[in-house]
């Protein structure tokens, strides 16, 4: 991936909220995320692509992870979500020992970022006002996509 560096939690953020972006303009669900490594470079990054291929297991930070390729180890690693991670996410995160998640949204939904927390992952909350926008408008726009990708009826 790119030899750039990401020094601070707000660039990184940057990273994960094209990729939501960019979803969204696929005429996907808008949630995006970014692995970086411990000096702030960038694994991978993906948007969720349910929609797009027809895939119910490609989330934004599934699709990240994927991107990133084989990493040794995980625990230095710091995994950036538009949107609090789902428990299949959340799962994804605890399995491989993902040492940081930056989430960018709790308002629109609350995953299993405190089982998480609970269990030695740092979890930094930012709450980006834009981000909230997005996802609440595709939210009230498509329930029933959005029941479909958090696992409700």
């Amino acid at each position: 991936m790119s030899e750039k560096s990401y020094p601070t939690d707000a660039a990184k953020f940057r990273v994960a909220m094209h990729e939501a972006l960019l979803g969204l303009e696929e005429g996907g669900i808008p949630i995006g995320a970014a692995l970086f490594d411990e000096h702030g470079k960038l694994l991978g990054s993906g948007h969720n692509l349910r929609v797009q291929e027809d895939n119910p297991a490609v989330h934004g930070e599934t699709a990240a992870f994927i991107n990133a390729g084989r990493q040794r180890s995980y625990r230095k690693t710091t995994m950036v979500t538009t949107l609090s991670p789902c428990w299949y996410c959340s799962g994804l995160i605890r399995q491989f020992g993902i040492g940081r998640l930056i989430v960018g949204d709790t308002e629109n939904f609350f995953g299993g970022q405190d089982w998480l927390a609970e269990n030695g992952t740092e979890v930094i909350t930012i709450n980006d006002p834009e981000m909230i926008r997005v996802m609440g408008d595709f939210i009230e726009a498509n329930p029933v996509l959005w029941n479909e990708d958090i696992g409700e009826e």
